[in-house]
C-alpha cells in the first residue's frame, strides 16, 4: 500500500524535521504520509545527479569506487555499483541490535532522504516509509559501524533487507528478508548505485540509539529525583538541605529545579526530627547532583535533536545551485561526545541509586528499620539479592563508561585516519540508560519493602500516591521469593509515570 493513502497518519515526512519523541513511536508500525512536495523535491535531486553523470561530472561512488579506491573506476553499470556498495559492507558481527534502534534509525533515514539533496530515487523514500508501516525490522549485527564514513556496515543490512536479503523480523520472529517483506505485504527494492551509497552514508544508526538514550534518561532523571524524595520522606529527613536561597546561591539553575522538584514531592513531609543534623551526600546532594545531570542530558538532547535534522551524507546535490559537493557530513563527532556524556550521566545516578538502597538497607543509618529491610532478619533476607545485583550492575556501568568519542584507530588503507566511534557510544549510553532503569527499579522494591517494614506514614500526597502505585504491583517481602521479574516490572511502572518529576 503506498503511504499516500494512510490515513489518518501518524507522521507526516516533509524533510524539515524529525522530532526526537518519534523515535519510541517507530517501535510499532507507524503510519507516515508523504508531504506533497517532498517526492518532487528527491525527483528533482534524483534528475539532476542523473544530468551531471551524463556531462560526465566527477561524482563519488557513481563514477568510482569506494573509500580509498576513489581513484579507481567504478562497475560499468548502476546496478552493479550498488551491488557491489552493499555486498562489500555486510561484514557485521554479532549479536543483533534491538529491533526498535533500528526501526528508529530507518526513520531517521527516511527523514534525511527526504531533504532531497542525496540524489536517491523517490521509490526509496517512499520504500521506507511502507516498511515502517508494517512490523518488518531488518536483523543488523552490533558490530561493524565506525560512526566515521556513516553507520556503513549496520545500515548496508537495512538496504540488503529492504532488497530482499540478508535476514528481518516480521512481528518479532527473525526469518528470511525476503519472506519477511513477503508477510509484511512488502516488495522488495530495486536500487541503483546512488541509492545504495545514500541509503548507508550517513549516522542514522548513531542519531538513532543516542535519541532514545536520551529519552530513556529523561524519565530515569524525573524517576530519580521522585524516589529521593519518597526515600527521604519515608526516613524522615528534613529539607534544610533544599531551601531555595541556598540552591539559588549556588549559581546553576538546574540545581534550583531539581531542590524544587524535591520540595514539591516533599510537600506535607513531616521530619521525625530524629535525623543527624546533615544527611549523608545520597539524600543531601541530591539537588547538586540530578542538577548537574538535567544539565547534561538536555546539552546531549539538543545535539541529538540537531543530528536528526541533519543531513549526514556524502555527496550532497544542490541542484538549485548546480554544485555537487563532497565533504565529511558523515563524521558523528557531535554525536559521539553528546552519547559518552549520556554514558557517564547515567552511571553516577546510577551510583546515586545503589548508594541510597546501600543506606537504607544499613540499620545503623536507616532510622532503625531492620537489616536488609527483613522482617525477619536470618530466616528472611528481603531486598539482599536485589543489592547484590544492584552492586553488579553499577560495576559493569562504570566500566562501560570509558569514553568511545576518543578511541580513534587509523583503518581503511588510512583514508579513515581519524574516527569518532559514534556508533559504539551511542549503542553504550543507551545500554546504559537500560540499566539505569533497572536500578530505579531495584531501588524502588526496596523502598516499597521500608514501607511494609516501618510505622511511619506518610503525610506527603505525590509520596503517597507513589507508595500507592508500587504497593499495588508488589506485595511486602513477607516471605523470600525470587524477585527479579518484580524489579523489570517497578522499573516499567516507573518509565509510565507522568514525565515531570
Amino acid at each position: 500500500m503506498s503511504t499516500s493513502m494512510l490515513a489518518p497518519a501518524d507522521m507526516v515526512v516533509d524533510g524539515t524535521s524529525l522530532e526526537l519523541d518519534r523515535l519510541e513511536q517507530a517501535t510499532a508500525p507507524l503510519r507516515l504520509r508523504l508531504a506533497e512536495d517532498t517526492l518532487e523535491r528527491v525527483g528533482r535531486c534524483r534528475r539532476f545527479l542523473e544530468q551531471c553523470l551524463t556531462d560526465g561530472r566527477p561524482v563519488y561512488g557513481a563514477t568510482t569506487g569506494f573509500g580509498p579506491l576513489v581513484n579507481y573506476a567504478g562497475r560499468e553499470s548502476a546496478a552493479e555499483q550498488c551491488e557491489n556498495a552493499l555486498a562489500h559492507l555486510a561484514a557485521g558481527q554479532g549479536p543483533d541490535l534491538e529491533r526498535a534502534v533500528v526501526r528508529a534509525a530507518m526513520l531517521v533515514r527516511l527523514t534525511s532522504l527526504a531533504r532531497g539533496h542525496s540524489g536517491v530515487s523517490p521509490h526509496v523514500v517512499s520504500a521506507l516509509a511502507d516498511a515502517l508501516a508494517t512490523s518488518f525490522a531488518p536483523a543488523v549485527p552490533q558490530l561493524g559501524s565506525l560512526g566515521a564514513s556513516g553507520d556503513l556496515v549496520p545500515l548496508s543490512y537495512v538496504a540488503r533487507a529492504l532488497s530482499g536479503e540478508g535476514h528481518a523480523y516480521f512481528d518479532g520472529t527473525r526469518m528470511p528478508a525476503a519472506k519477511a517483506l513477503g508477510f509484511s505485504g512488502l516488495t522488495p527494492l530495486k536500487q541503483d548505485g546512488r541509492d545504495g551509497l545514500a541509503l548507508v552514508n550517513g549516522t542514522s544508526v548513531t542519531a538513532a540509539a543516542a535519541g532514545l538514550a536520551v529519552l530513556s534518561l529523561r524519565r530515569s532523571h524525573a524517576t530519580a529525583l521522585r524516589l529521593s524524595a519518597l526515600m527521604a520522606d519515608l526516613l524522615g529527613c528534613g529539607q534544610a538541605h533544599l531551601d531555595p536561597d541556598l540552591l539559588n546561591a549556588f549559581g546553576h539553575s538546574h540545581v534550583a529545579d531539581a531542590g524544587r522538584a524535591l520540595r514539591q514531592n516533599l510537600s506535607g513531609s513531616v521530619p521525625t526530627g530524629t535525623r543527624a543534623l546533615q544527611e549523608p551526600y545520597s539524600i543531601r546532594c541530591v539537588p547538586q547532583l540530578a542538577g548537574a545531570a538535567a544539565s547534561a542530558i538536555g546539552y546531549a538532547e539538543h545535539v541529538v535533536c540537531d543530528d536528526l535534522q541533519s543531513i549526514s551524507d556524502n555527496p550532497l546535490f544542490f541542484p538549485e545551485r548546480d554544485e555537487v559537493a563532497h565533504g565529511g557530513n558523515f563524521f558523528g563527532q557531535p554525536v559521539a561526545f553528546a552519547a559518552d556524556l549520556l554514558s557517564i550521566v547515567a552511571t553516577q545516578l546510577g551510583n546515586l541509586a545503589e548508594r541510597q538502597l546501600d543506606l537504607l538497607i544499613d540499620p545503623h543509618r536507616n532510622g532503625a528499620l531492620p537489616p536488609m529491610l527483613s522482617p525477619d532478619p536470618g530466616r528472611q533476607h528481603a531486598v539482599q539479592g536485589v543489592q547484590l545485583t544492584a552492586t553488579a550492575i553499577v560495576a559493569s556501568m562504570r566500566r562501560a563508561a570509558v569514553p568511545a568519542s576518543i578511541q580513534s584507530l587509523p583503518t581503511n588503507w588510512h583514508n579513515q585516519d581519524v574516527i569518532p566511534f559514534g556508533t559504539q557510544a551511542a549503542l553504550t549510553a543507551l545500554d546504559q540508560a537500560r540499566l539505569l532503569r533497572l536500578l530505579h527499579g531495584s531501588l524502588a522494591l526496596a523502598l516499597r519493602q521500608a514501607a511494609a517494614v516501618s510505622d511511619r506514614t506518610l503525610t506527603a500526597a505525590a509520596n503517597t500516591a507513589l507508595l500507592n502505585r508500587l504497593c499495588a504491583l508488589v506485595p511486602p517481602i513477607d516471605q523470600d521469593r525470587p524477585l527479579d521479574h518484580e524489579v523489570r516490572k517497578v522499573a516499567d511502572l516507573l518509565d509510565e509515570l507522568d514525565g515531570s518529576p
